[in-house]
C-alpha cells in the first residue's frame, strides 16, 4: 500500500480558524497549526495534499501553508453538511488511491523519533488494509470523539480488528457496545485524528447519502459500515493528541510541543517558576 496523498477536513465553520493560529513548533521556530500538520504528513513520506476550507478561506490557508503551499489543493465545502460530506469532498482529489486522512484542528506529539503519521503509515503498508490511530481515552471525555470496539489482534504493535464505531458515545453506551480486552477500567479507544483510508469510504458514504438524501453525513457511521465488510484496523499510536478547538487546547498543544523540542530545558525552568510561584500565593 503506497499512500502519497494526504485529505485535510478544515471546513468546520466553528473552527476554521483553528488551523491558522500559531504555535512555536518543536524547532523553535513560529508556524501555524496547518504548516504544522503538512509537516508531520511530509515527513512520513506524503507528497500531495488536499485540503477541505470554507469558500473564502483558500487565501488566508494558503498563506498558513508555508513551504508546502505548491503542494495544497483547496477543496471547497460550500454547505455544511457533515464530516463525512467533507470527505465525499476529496473524492477526485483521491481518485482510487489509498490516503492518509488528518483533521486540522488535531496535532500529535510522537513519543520517541518516529512521527505518529509515519507510526499508521508503516502499519497500513504492512497489513495492506485501513488502519485508523486510537488513544486510550478516559469515559469523561468520550463525547468529544469517535471511538472503536474491537478485539486486539496481537504481534509487535498494539494493534486491533475494529468491530463497531460510534461517534461520541455517552458512556454506558461504550459500556454496553465499546469495550476492548485489555484496557484498564473506565477507558476506550478513540480515535485519534489520523486515518489511513481508500475509496471504499467513499462508496460507503455514497450508500449513507442514498439512504438519508436530506441528512448530514458523518464518518463514524461509515467506518462502522467499513468494519462489517472487510480488515479494519486500529493502531494504538506511541504518541499523544492534541484538539486545539478543546479548552485550554492550544496550551496544552503548545506545552507538548515545546516539552519535546528543542527548547524544553529553558521551557521546563518558566514552568518550574511559575508553578512555585502559584503555590506561594495560594498558601
Amino acid at each position: 500500500m503506497k499512500i502519497r496523498k494526504a485529505l485535510i477536513t478544515a471546513a468546520n465553520p466553528h473552527q476554521r480558524t483553528l488551523p491558522l493560529q500559531t504555535l512555536v513548533d518543536r524547532d523553535g521556530e513560529p508556524k501555524t497549526a496547518l504548516h504544522i500538520v503538512l509537516a508531520e504528513a511530509a515527513a512520513a513520506g506524503i507528497e500531495e495534499f488536499g485540503v477541505i476550507v470554507c469558500p473564502g478561506d483558500e487565501a488566508n490557508y494558503a498563506a498558513a501553508c508555508g513551504p508546502f503551499q505548491s503542494r495544497v489543493r483547496f477543496i471547497p465545502q460550500a454547505e455544511a453538511r457533515g464530516y463525512g460530506h467533507a470527505i465525499l469532498l476529496g473524492r477526485e482529489f483521491c481518485g482510487s488511491e489509498p490516503f492518509l486522512h488528518l483533521v486540522g484542528d488535531h496535532l500529535h506529539v510522537a513519543q520517541g523519533n518516529i512521527g505518529c503519521a509515519r507510526q499508521l503509515l508503516e502499519v497500513a503498508a504492512a497489513e495492506n488494509a485501513p488502519v485508523s490511530a486510537v488513544q486510550p481515552t478516559h469515559e469523561s471525555l468520550l463525547t468529544s470523539y469517535g471511538t472503536i470496539g474491537g478485539k486486539l489482534v496481537g504481534g509487535d504493535a498494539p494493534l486491533y480488528q475494529i468491530e463497531a464505531v460510534l461517534e461520541k458515545p455517552t458512556p454506558t453506551l461504550a459500556e454496553q457496545q465499546l469495550i476492548v480486552p485489555g484496557l484498564r477500567a473506565g477507558y476506550y479507544l478513540c480515535f485519534f485524528g489520523l486515518h489511513v483510508l481508500d475509496a471504499e469510504i467513499f462508496t460507503q458514504l455514497d450508500s449513507q447519502r442514498a439512504a438519508r438524501p436530506e441528512a448530514n453525513l458523518g464518518l463514524s457511521p461509515a467506518l462502522h459500515a467499513m468494519a462489517a465488510r472487510r480488515r479494519y484496523l486500529a493502531l494504538t499510536i506511541s504518541g499523544r493528541r492534541y484538539d486545539i478547538g478543546s479548552r485550554y487546547g492550544l496550551l496544552f498543544a503548545q506545552l507538548a510541543l515545546s516539552l519535546a523540542g528543542t527548547d524544553r530545558d529553558p521551557v521546563l525552568l518558566q514552568l518550574v517558576e511559575m508553578l512555585a510561584h502559584s503555590n506561594h500565593r495560594s498558601s
